[in-house]
């Protein structure tokens, strides 16, 4: 895991993954912060935050902090000027219950087994104030399992009703959910199937799956990824390699 962390230092301000995500997510974030149901300054918890880096996109929600279980992964983020950070596990959370406005889980739990994902699950609902979010994004579809899965250590890829159904068996409801990266679907259905094919790469060969491409293919694909949040602000995407859901705890 320290690889994809380090690794996803190096990419994430410029490649075009995570720029759709973020755009993806700031719809969700400025929802939760015009529909909080608590007075003054909202408190936002990033629960696996590895370097920290999606806290600034978080601060659109309030005070964002952030945890991880990763040393490096805290390293990197404090080398970059991130403080609000603390060391601790998605399943035992080192704070107070009921002390967040919003908490998010950006491609955490496909990583852990079935215990310690229900137990994080139950943690992110603990967290919240009562009638507080929860934005989650898992890897999505078992069609695009390919030489990514090896690097970010998957062990499932998620359907819109499993995830539905794991989030509100915790007491979450949820609020939306739909697939992202949808634009992108038929080539990496096709690029993953062929990798399946072929044997998945060893983790230390599948780093190139989070390089940044050249230019100017990286600003087409951004472009593309920009349009589709246009179209997600209206509508639910029927495929995508990507699972983003907002939920909320029930206010009582």
């Amino acid at each position: 895991m320290d690889q994809l962390l380090r690794a996803t230092a190096n990419a994430e301000g410029r490649h075009f993954w995570f720029r759709g995500f973020r755009f993806f997510v700031s719809p969700l974030l400025r929802y939760a912060a015009s529909h909080r149901s608590s007075i003054g300054t909202s408190r936002v918890l990033d629960c696996g935050c590895g370097t920290g880096a999606n806290l600034p996109l978080l601060n659109q929600a309030g005070r964002a902090y952030g945890f991880d279980l990763s040393a490096t992964g805290l390293r990197l983020g404090r080398q970059a000027g991130r403080m609000l950070l603390a060391r601790g596990s998605v399943a035992a959370a080192p704070f107070p219950g009921g002390v967040f406005d919003l908490v998010s889980s950006f491609d955490v739990l496909y990583s852990l087994d079935e215990a310690t994902e229900r137990a994080a699950i139950a943690e992110m609902f603990r967290l919240l104030k009562p009638g507080g979010f929860a934005i989650v994004n898992v890897a999505a579809m078992e069609s695009l399992r390919g030489d990514h899965s090896v690097l970010s250590h998957e062990v499932r890829r998620y359907s819109r009703r499993d995830l539905r159904d794991r989030l509100v068996a915790a007491g979450f409801r949820i609020e939306r959910i739909t697939y992202t990266n949808f634009t992108l679907f038929l080539p990496m259905l096709v690029a993953r199937t062929i990798q399946r094919r072929r044997g998945l790469k060893p983790e230390i060969d599948a780093q190139h799956e989070i390089s940044v491409p050249p230019e100017p293919l990286n600003g087409v694909l951004t472009g593309l990824l920009w349009l589709e949040s246009l179209y997600l602000r209206l509508f639910n995407a029927p495929a995508g390699s990507s699972l983003l859901c907002l939920a909320r705890k029930p206010a009582s």
